[in-house]
């Protein structure tokens, strides 16, 4: 089964990049997503694949929007794209399926090399501490790697605020999202609210034992305040607030981090390693949460108005 959905990432993968239409891109791009998310389940990393769902979900969604709001104000007299022939997408897209399933299927299979893997298995839990693999390894053996992602995320955060076409920090009149009409959608959304942030604060509390951790919880949080602006608005929000609280709890992280596990001074201070690995993980979630909820902010509140 695993070469199957291997050969459809290839070419979900290929199709994404020769599609140049907006709406078909967000469609491969969800299904590329999906299909994404069952190979790493199939490979054993279901904290990777529950990653890549609530991202995907989330990024979708935004993409959508976006969409709408783009094309809602193109002017009527544009000029219409030519359209591209059908054989100039297939042709490609046929090559490259034929060259991986001969790769897969012709090529005999091998056992890959376990030592990193066995190395993992065998010393996390004393090392590092919990029971779940994933997050031992990036907020133990792979922490530089945990703190130039999330630099990543900052800077990204930042060029969005400092790009945005509006300067300003919060949103005193917005467009109502129009949820809020309907019975059925408004109601769901008030259900769906507390249970959004009640799995939030179970995916960062039981991370480093169950398949979870700082950054689902913290998109799942986005998600809430979401669905918390779909009811209710957001123009008491102040988006400068918001990145400021992110810069500081990355900084929290960079020396929580540097002292603990760099300079490994945990040995002078000693700490049990549940607390230090839920401590990581709340710190990660409220970072991850400020940053998806300013994309959102900016790219929903402001450009709405």
């Amino acid at each position: 089964m695993i070469p199957v959905f291997l050969l459809l990432w290839i070419g979900s993968a290929v199709l994404l990049v020769r599609e140049k239409r907006a709406v078909r891109l967000i469609i491969i791009l969800g299904v590329y997503s999906l299909i994404s998310a069952v190979c790493f389940f199939l490979l054993a990393a279901p904290d990777i694949a529950m990653a890549e769902v609530v991202v995907s979900a989330f990024s979708t969604i935004l993409f959508i929007v976006c969409f709408e709001k783009y094309y809602s104000n193109v002017a009527p007299d544009r000029k219409p794209r030519r359209k591209a022939r059908a054989g100039s997408r297939l042709i490609p897209l046929a090559f490259t399926v034929i060259l991986a399933a001969a790769v897969i299927l012709l090529i005999p299979e091998q056992a890959p090399p376990t030592y990193l893997k066995d190395l993992y298995m065998s010393r996390f839990s004393g090392e590092i501490g919990g029971e779940n693999a994933v997050t031992a390894i990036y907020l133990g053996y792979r922490m530089y790697d945990t703190l130039f992602e999330a630099l990543m995320l900052l800077v990204s955060i930042v060029a969005v605020v400092h790009l945005s076409h509006h300067d300003d920090e919060a949103v005193s009149v917005e467009t109502p999202s129009g949820v809020s009409d309907s019975n059925i959608v408004g109601v769901t959304i008030r259900v769906l609210c507390p249970v959004l942030l009640l799995l939030s604060v179970y995916l960062v509390a039981n991370g480093h034992i169950s398949p979870g951790g700082g950054f689902h919880g913290g998109v799942v949080a986005a998600a809430f305040f979401v669905c918390r602006y779909m009811i209710y608005g957001i123009t008491d929000m102040r988006i400068n607030n918001v990145l400021v609280m992110e810069k500081i709890v990355y900084l929290v992280i960079v020396v929580f981090s540097v002292y603990f596990i760099i300079l490994g001074a945990h040995s002078y201070l000693p700490i049990p390693k549940g607390i230090f690995l839920t401590v990581m993980n709340l710190l990660l979630g409220i970072k991850v949460a400020c940053g998806f909820f300013i994309v959102f902010y900016r790219f929903i509140a402001f450009e709405r108005r």
